[in-house]
C-alpha cells in the first residue's frame, strides 16, 4: 500500500472509531521530517481524544490498527492515543490512553486485553514526540496542531532525549544505526538547541565531533540511505558511545 493511502486509511478508521471524541490525528517522526525510509522508518502518529477511552473502544480500535499495520512498511505503525487536556499545557511525563508498535504486536494478537491494560500510564518519550510535532508535524485531521499542543519545556525535552540513551551502551550493539543517530541528535540539541531528524543529526555530527569518529557516523548514514546494514565492530561502537555520552553529559554539567 502506498504510504499516503495508508495514512488516509488510518485517518478514516480512527474517525469511525472515535467519532465526536476525536480531537485530531498528527504525523511526526521521519515521514513528517522528510527523511522517511521504506524499510527503516516507523510511521509515527499521535491521536488526540477529548475523553478517556473505554475498554470496549480500545478493543475495537486495536483490531483496526492491527489490520492497517499489515499493510504498513516493514517497521510498521507506532501510535499513541493521548488526552487533549494533557497536551496543553503539556504534562511531563505525559499520560497516554494506549500505545501500539510492532514491538507489542504479538502480545496484542495473543493477549489483547492484558496488553491493553499494560499499554497505558505515562511516557517520557512523548515530550520528544510533541516537540517534533511542534517543529515539523502535520495535522492529518481535526484541530490544528498549534491549537492542541503547547510548547514542551526545554528541560522536559532534554529529559526525554536522555531517557532514550539510558541503555545506549548495550543498545548500540543491537541497533547501532539508531543509537548512533540518537547520540548525534542529542548532542546537537545540547550544544545548539536543534531538534533534528536522524539524517540531519548524523550530518551535523560530522561537523562537530572528533574526526576519529566520523567513520561510524558515515556508516550509519550509508546504512540509513541504502538497504545495507551498518558495518561497525562492537568495540568501535562502544568507544564511540562512551565518547558521545561524555561529550553530552559534560555539556549539560552532569
Amino acid at each position: 500500500m502506498d504510504i499516503y493511502a495508508l495514512l488516509d486509511k488510518f485517518v478514516l478508521r480512527t474517525q469511525e472509531a472515535f467519532k465526536s471524541n476525536l480531537t485530531g490525528i498528527y504525523l511526526h517522526g521521519s515521514l513528517a521530517m522528510g527523511c522517511f525510509h521504506e524499510r527503516k522508518s516507523d510511521v509515527d502518529l499521535i491521536v488526540v481524544v477529548n475523553r478517556p477511552l473505554t475498554m470496549d473502544e480500545k478493543r475495537a480500535y486495536i483490531k483496526e490498527i492491527i489490520s492497517i499495520n499489515k499493510k504498513a512498511p516493514e517497521k510498521g505503525i507506532e501510535m499513541s492515543v493521548v488526552l487533549k487536556r494533557d497536551m496543553n499545557p503539556f504534562c511531563h511525563p505525559a499520560p497516554f490512553e494506549m500505545h501500539f508498535s510492532n514491538a507489542h504486536l504479538d502480545n496484542y494478537i495473543k493477549h489483547p486485553d492484558e496488553t491493553l491494560l499494560r499499554m497505558t500510564g505515562t511516557d517520557r518519550d512523548l515530550a520528544a514526540h510533541v516537540t517534533i510535532i511542534n517543529h515539523y508535524g502535520k495535522t492529518l485531521f481535526g484541530e490544528d496542531k498549534k491549537d492542541v499542543f503547547s510548547k514542551v519545556k526545554n528541560e522536559d525535552y532534554l529529559d526525554a532525549l536522555l531517557y532514550d540513551l539510558e541503555n545506549a551502551r548495550e543498545d548500540i550493539l543491537e541497533n547501532p544505526m539508531y543509537v548512533t543517530f540518537s547520540l548525534c541528535r542529542v548532542l546537537a540539541y545540547v550544544l545548539e538547541g536543534k531538534a533534528l531528524s536522524k539524517k540531519e543529526g548524523g550530518e551535523w555530527a560530522l561537523k562537530h565531533v572528533d574526526e576519529k569518529h566520523h567513520e561510524i557516523i558515515k556508516s550509519a548514514l550509508h546504512a540509513y540511505e541504502t538497504d545495507e546494514g551498518m558495518k561497525v565492530s562492537g568495540a568501535d561502537a562502544q568507544v564511540f558511545t562512551e565518547y558521545m555520552l561524555t561529550f553530552i553529559h559534560t555539556a549539560i554539567g552532569r
